[in-house]
């Protein structure tokens, strides 16, 4: 049986229990793994926003929840299939099994309907990752090698003893490797990790672990260039890790349904109140409010902006008295004033 080469750090194990300490905090803050249905809602749109944000859509976090609300939202027609897909794919998490190669195929078929040729299909060319540059940077398996490869893949974790936290991130680095599918191998693996996450704990199915990839984004990029070269996965382990870490200690209970609710009216009243300001501008001020120290780079990349589109933004903005810088350009951070 084939076993995908990795090993099991200090570092690994630290942060297993750490996680795990973290398991039994939040489990006594909810009283189980199930939250209440708002703060699921929350967590959902935050995770579907900051996954598909990865691979460039797009869509603001309003615009996202807009859609999920069934709103008329103004974008391109590619981003706001990949929101329904999303929606329809996350719906569906709870009625799959996790184990099932048969499974994520289905998951894929609804995750990139309407988007790619053959959705829920292993590919049947070639395939490659490239940079903005046209670099490659890791050149997929042959296609014919793929049902062989997945096969493998699923056989070693249905019978896999190691720990969960440590295989479903083994896992996700094989699967972004092999790249089975023509598109959307990359929400497709954090999906899946996810999936197996969820069934040792079913918390994980909630929690948005996306939006912490999100703002490592280039590491996460940069740690599976480094295990392509290396021939194993255990820096991506500790970078998973490391993310599943900080998603579970960022995270705090509250009266989700009045915080949402007074989000809600808010962000109307200053749409109404600000219609010069573009959808992309609310975006940036989205992010200003969650990342006030960010820099004009750091917030482009979080957006898929140039620094100087978000310069751009930051300026009306600025014009509409919602924000206001405190300190110098390298120390200093943004106020938000609503």
């Amino acid at each position: 049986m084939y076993i995908p080469p990795f090993n099991i750090t200090e570092k690994i194990l630290n942060l297993i229990s750490e996680i795990s300490e973290q398991v039994g905090l939040l489990h006594t803050q909810t009283g189980n793994d199930v939250p209440s249905p708002m703060l699921r809602k929350k967590n959902q749109i935050k995770t579907i926003h900051s996954s598909l944000a990865i691979e460039n859509n797009t869509l603001t976090l309003k615009q996202v929840t807009d859609i999920i609300d069934g709103k008329h939202v103004l974008g391109a027609p590619d981003e706001i299939q990949e929101v329904k897909n999303a929606i329809e794919a996350y719906r569906l998490m709870k009625d799959l099994d996790a184990f099932k190669e048969k499974d994520l195929l289905r998951a894929h078929g609804l995750m990139m309907k309407d988007l790619v040729r053959h959705a829920g299909h292993y590919r049947h060319e070639g395939v490659g990752v490239f940079d903005g540059n046209g670099n490659c940077l890791h050149m997929a398996p042959p296609p014919e090698r793929v049902p062989e490869l997945m096969g493998d893949l699923f056989r070693w974790v249905q019978s896999c003893k190691t720990h969960p936290l440590i295989y479903s991130c083994v896992f996700h680095y094989e699967f972004e490797f092999i790249h089975p599918f023509i598109d959307g191998n990359g929400r497709m693996g954090r999906y899946w990790q996810t999936m197996l996450l969820s069934r040792w704990k079913g918390l994980f199915a909630w929690l948005p672990v996306e939006t912490i990839v999100r703002k490592h984004q280039q590491d996460y990029y940069s740690v599976i260039a480094k295990c392509d070269a290396a021939g194993e996965s255990t820096q991506f382990v500790e970078f998973m890790l490391r993310c599943l870490l900080e998603a579970m200690e960022d995270y705090e209970e509250s009266d989700e349904e009045n915080t949402t609710e007074l989000h809600d009216k808010l962000h109307d009243k200053l749409h109404d109140k600000f219609p010069e300001l573009s959808e992309k501008a609310w975006g940036v001020l989205d992010i200003i409010k969650e990342h006030p120290g960010f820099n004009a780079d750091e917030i482009g990349a979080m957006i898929s902006l140039s620094s100087r589109q978000v310069k751009t933004y930051i300026t009306s903005l600025k014009k509409a008295g919602l924000i206001v810088r405190i300190g110098s350009n390298k120390t200093g951070y943004w106020k938000v004033n609503i």
